[in-house]
């Protein structure tokens, strides 16, 4: 019998817009991975339950729809157009999978803890003034300063370097708000900014290799393959993007969801060696990053339905991670909970996160320093949600007090 075409399938729409409240529009999430595992939304379809969405995402026929950004803006412009930047978080087929094999060695937690004490040091440095205070807004005040040296550290950029990093990270992000036609140029000139501070600092660490990424990918090879400096170029960016807002995102999310659960912040207060625990826990319960678009690179049947070439599914992790099939007691945020399922947010297939060890390390430092140094974490006002359409999401305004 052959595959139904996925237009001629009747399926729910569900249109998330409206909720612009997360508690509700998790809560209609929720419901969709226990009812339904595909529906339709106003990108195209949704697939909901975890299985599902891990069996897609490991799909190599489905490829990363990054690159088709400009596409679905309807953002036609040729300076765009012509730069072609081979990014490993939007690259394919053998490509995709020759940038991985050279880069992963650099990405192991090994090297994600060596840099764990310099973590404990920004956090300090964030935090100590804050304590005698009583109170914050903790997004302006600790998540949006705290990741940029640590990629700095990284990368192996100066302190002198910080605010730039800052600004250029800023700017280069703006590729995902949905708005090309009036961002592409200051995204343009950050890459370039970008592009030329890292020549230099390639230059310097050919001659002098030291104790960073940067270093570690210079000389990283696989038979003989090596990165060259526009290679090298792009990997920085894509660390400095896929390693800035995605942190002060979720770590954002972590502090608003440990507010209103006093008796899960005090746990880990009373016992810190739940931190990578309690890690797990609040990105599958809040995850920063709440799904992920793929396009259909050739004709797909899955579940006796058809996905024609060209065809936009979104993997919703939100629903994945409360998939009851996978999650006793899915609605509970509970840091003790031991998982036999890995939760959806750093992704599945060979677009997994290659910083999930770095974010691991990141979050597990900030959290073990922030309840010690902020006993009886509470809310001191509402929290400002960012708008339900931007890609990497979190509080935009977190009052708190201790």
């Amino acid at each position: 019998m052959p595959a139904t075409p996925v237009s001629d399938v009747d399926l729910e729409m569900v249109d998330l817009n409206p909720f612009d409240n997360e508690e509700a529009r998790r809560a209609v999430l929720r419901t969709l991975s226990s009812d339904q595992w595909l529906v339709r939304t106003e990108i195209g379809t949704m697939v909901t339950r975890y299985e599902d969405v891990t069996t897609i995402l490991r799909d190599r026929r489905w490829h990363s729809a990054l690159a088709l950004i400009a596409q679905m803006q309807g953002y036609d412009d040729p300076e765009w157009s012509s730069r072609d930047r081979k990014s490993i978080l939007s690259t394919e087929g053998p490509d995709h999978t020759r940038l991985r094999r050279i880069v992963s060695p650099a990405f192991t937690p090994k090297s994600a803890d060596r840099l764990r004490p310099f973590m404990r040091s920004v956090m300090g440095e964030l935090v100590d003034p804050l304590v005698s205070a009583g109170r914050c807004e903790f997004v302006a005040d600790v998540c949006e300063p705290y990741p940029i040296p640590i990629i700095c550290e990284l990368l192996g950029a100066p302190r002198d370097k910080w605010k730039m990093f800052s600004r250029l990270a800023v700017d280069i992000f703006k590729v995902f708000n949905g708005n090309l036609a009036e961002d592409a140029p200051a995204i343009i000139a950050a890459q370039d900014e970008m592009d030329a501070y890292m020549a230099g600092l390639i230059d310097e660490r050919r001659a002098a290799p030291r104790d960073d990424l940067l270093s570690d990918l210079i000389a990283a090879e696989d038979a003989g393959d090596r990165l060259d400096n526009r290679e090298l170029q792009s990997m920085a960016q894509a660390v400095l993007l896929a390693g800035t807002d995605t942190t002060r995102n979720q770590l954002a999310c972590a502090i608003a969801l440990f507010a209103r659960h006093p008796e899960q912040w005090h746990l880990l207060r009373e016992n810190p060696d739940l931190a990578p625990q309690a890690v797990e826990e609040v990105m599958r319960y809040l995850g920063a990053v709440r799904g992920t678009v793929r396009v259909a690179s050739e004709d797909i049947e899955y579940r006796d339905i058809l996905f024609p070439q060209g065809s936009l599914i979104a993997a919703s992790f939100v629903s994945a991670n409360n998939d009851p099939d996978k999650y006793e007691k899915a609605n509970a945020f509970d840091i003790t909970r031991t998982a036999s399922s890995p939760h959806m947010t750093f992704g599945s297939g060979i677009h997994f996160c290659l910083g999930a060890a770095l974010a691991r390390a990141e979050l597990q430092e900030a959290f073990v320093a922030l309840a010690e140094r902020l006993p009886d974490l509470r809310l001191d006002g509402e929290i400002q949600w960012k708008p339900i359409n931007v890609g990497i999401w979190g509080p935009e305004v977190l009052p708190i007090a201790w």
